[in-house]
């Protein structure tokens, strides 16, 4: 009760601060999703997320030596599949010389310590631009979930440490991790995407990869709102979190970031496992784009939405800022 109390005690300058301060950060807080491509010598700057690159295997893995000098620990891998190798199948997803499985076996020969953690949907692989296969015009869950688990255990025989199942079908955890363990990989986690919106913060992620929804002149959905989550649920976030880590899911995965930190805490109060948060395409361009402009101070905004996705109760956090902010912290170390 003021005046006995004085909140400002605790404020009065950046040692104090420091001393009683809440939350932290550190480089080993991050994963940094990164973008490949086929080709030799291939740094391509994605055009809507200025920094950010799709890289060929060889400056991918110069890359990842430089992330782990950082402290950064963890890498989410996506591919840029080239059209040709699309279908409706989603084959070549689970090609053992396909550009994923080359690509994690590179990192984990160049760099064995860093987690890789690869993309399991087939969207970078479908003609239509969807995370699953298309039947009578709908995304069809079961045979979708056949095709994921070829893919996680493809990724597990190239190295993966984790896999990372994006699509959002239903019961793919639990047919992933018997899937896995009948092939042997008994030791390799699922990072499930388990409370992943239909958000429209996905746009310069999508562009990265070409991995919208297609106007094909087929009856196919328009968009992923059949098997994405409805923004406007609460509730719903929480269940599949729940089903997830009951079915095996090491880590669960909240996605978008900054716009759902309610529902980040809600899912970090009712799960055993960690909570990955994923700081999106969307908005790291905003923060980029706001900063060009003189309007942000850029690094301010960087370091205070990532402190608060941590203090929201992520454990890892998802996010093209990895690299800038590991350089910051580091120099403040």
């Amino acid at each position: 009760m003021f005046p006995l109390h004085r909140g400002r005690r605790l404020r009065q300058n950046e040692s104090i601060r420091s001393l009683v301060r809440e939350t932290s950060l550190s480089p080993a807080d991050f994963m940094f999703p990164m973008f490949v491509c086929e080709g030799e010598n291939q740094q391509i700057e994605i055009p809507s997320m200025p920094g950010i690159y799709r890289y060929s295997i060889d400056l991918l893995v110069k890359e990842i030596k430089e992330l782990f000098t950082l402290g950064i620990r963890a890498v989410n891998i996506y591919v840029k599949v080239i059209d040709d190798l699309k279908d409706n199948t989603g084959k070549e997803a689970w090609n053992k010389k396909g550009l994923m499985q080359r690509a994690i076996r590179a990192i984990k020969t160049a760099c064995p310590e860093m987690i890789v953690m690869p993309d399991v949907a087939l969207d970078p692989y479908s003609i239509y631009g969807h995370d699953g296969i298309i039947k009578n015009g709908e995304v069809e869950n079961d045979s979708t979930v056949d095709a994921l688990v070829k893919m996680a255990v493809s990724h597990a025989q190239a190295g993966a440490d984790f896999v990372a199942p994006s699509d959002m079908m239903d019961g793919r955890v639990l047919r992933l991790r018997e899937g896995l363990d009948a092939a042997g990989f008994q030791n390799v986690g699922i990072m499930s995407y388990s409370a992943k919106y239909a958000s429209a913060f996905y746009g310069p992620f999508r562009d990265a990869l070409d991995s919208a929804p297609k106007e094909t002149g087929e009856v196919v959905p328009k968009d992923k709102k059949t098997y994405q989550m409805d923004y406007a649920n609460r509730i719903e976030a929480i269940k599949e979190a729940v089903w997830d880590a009951e079915e095996g899911a090491d880590m669960v995965m909240v996605k978008p970031g900054t716009a759902y930190l309610d529902i980040v805490r809600e899912v970090k109060d009712n799960v055993d496992v960690p909570v990955c948060v994923y700081h999106v395409s969307g908005e790291y361009a905003m923060i980029k784009a706001a900063a060009e402009k003189g309007w942000l101070d850029h690094d301010q905004i960087m370091m205070e939405q990532l402190m608060c996705i941590k203090r929201a109760g992520a454990s890892l956090i998802s996010t093209y800022f990895a690299k800038e902010a590991a350089i910051l912290l580091n120099k403040l170390d």
